[in-house]
């Protein structure tokens, strides 16, 4: 119960803090990427802001007795480049990533919702073609 409510806090707390630094809104994230035209550093300084923190986290999580399980994968494969492309096209076209889209859901707008479906969906269509994969190689 105490790792639910551990999950439950940790993930208010970042949603909580998207909304109210506007990470939310997609025209500052699209303003963002906009290099050539009306840039908004909005989302650079939410960046920043955020390392200490991450930092701090991780070497508290370090600590810890249970394990810290970091990606052991170094490789730069074609699923990775495919995967960074899909997601910077769809933060690009959308302005949403997957948590702000998630922290949008609670304002009730469509268009979260609708990142929020076809983000679910690619993920599904990613086990179903991974279980293929697997199939095939055993």
């Amino acid at each position: 119960m105490k790792t639910v409510i551990t999950a439950f806090a940790s993930g208010l707390v970042f949603g909580l803090g998207l909304i109210l630094s506007g990470m939310t809104d997609p025209s500052k994230v699209i303003g963002f990427l906009d290099l050539a035209g009306n840039f908004n550093p909005a989302l650079a300084l939410v960046m920043i802001g955020a390392i200490p923190v991450a930092a701090l986290a991780f070497r508290i999580a370090a600590r810890r007795p249970t394990a810290l399980h970091l990606p052991e994968a170094r490789k730069i494969d074609r699923r990775l480049l495919l995967g960074a492309l899909t997601f910077g096209a769809g933060w690009g076209v959308a302005g949403y990533c997957p948590g702000p889209a998630l922290a949008s859901l609670a304002t009730g707008g469509s268009d979260a919702l609708i990142f929020v479906a076809a983000m679910v969906g690619g993920m599904l269509i990613d086990e179903v073609i991974e279980a293929r994969r697997n199939r095939r190689s055993t």
